[in-house]
């Protein structure tokens, strides 16, 4: 499968969508030290440099074992999968969080490139009977989860300093007190006692 369906043709759709990677970049930027940048911050846990380190660790075993060209990073077997890669452990800085998701970015984008979207797959982790697919299959996959983990990161990121998940040239200083007024707003609007006659609403929910 040749000409506007080929592989550097879905390179460029793949790369050029863009959600995640600006995320890596604003992470740079949002975490201003070691701490902020590892620290779960919902009540399962999730972290920036987990949703970092995870959709790389995803992208090289998608875009690597699944097609005959396994990354040059050192991964665990996806068969002793523990859920290491969803956060940062003592030994590990984010730089090299960081770094490995940039190298794992360039890796992914050669398999991409480099193949037409039809080119045969094989997913182990797949049950059956869908482990045999393809490139595009796949590329819908990991943009599917690479764009859900976008928005991960977007709230983490506005959890922590109000700031939205758009390129820094688009951003414009935060009003905190039309941001306050705008909640409020919500909030009142959301009480039992402003919309009277609902069904369903009890005292618990006011809470």
């Amino acid at each position: 499968m040749k000409g506007a369906l080929s592989g550097p043709y879905a390179g460029h759709v793949f790369t050029r969508s863009g959600a995640w990677r600006a995320n890596a970049d604003a992470l740079e930027v949002v975490s201003r030290g070691e701490f902020r940048a590892r620290r779960p911050l919902t009540a399962t846990g999730t972290d920036f440099l987990g949703l970092v380190k995870h959709v790389a660790t995803v992208e090289a075993g998608y875009f690597g074992e699944v097609f005959d060209g396994p990354s040059p990073e050192p991964l665990p077997r996806w068969q002793d999968h523990n859920g290491n890669d969803l956060w940062a452990t003592e030994d590990e800085t984010r730089d090299q969080i960081i770094g490995f998701y940039r190298r794992t970015c360039e890796h992914s984008d050669a398999t991409v490139n480099g193949l037409p979207l039809d080119a045969p797959g094989h997913v182990p982790w797949w049950p059956e009977p869908g482990p045999n697919t393809n490139l595009f299959a796949v590329l819908v996959h990991v943009l599917g989860e690479t764009n859900r983990h976008a928005g991960h990161a977007d709230i983490l990121r506005e959890s922590l300093d109000g700031r939205t998940g758009v390129r820094p040239e688009h951003e414009q200083q935060i009003d905190e007190e039309a941001r306050a007024a705008y909640c409020a707003k919500i909030e009142q609007a959301a009480r039992p006692d402003a919309r009277p006659g609902q069904p369903g609403l009890t005292a618990s929910v006011a809470k």
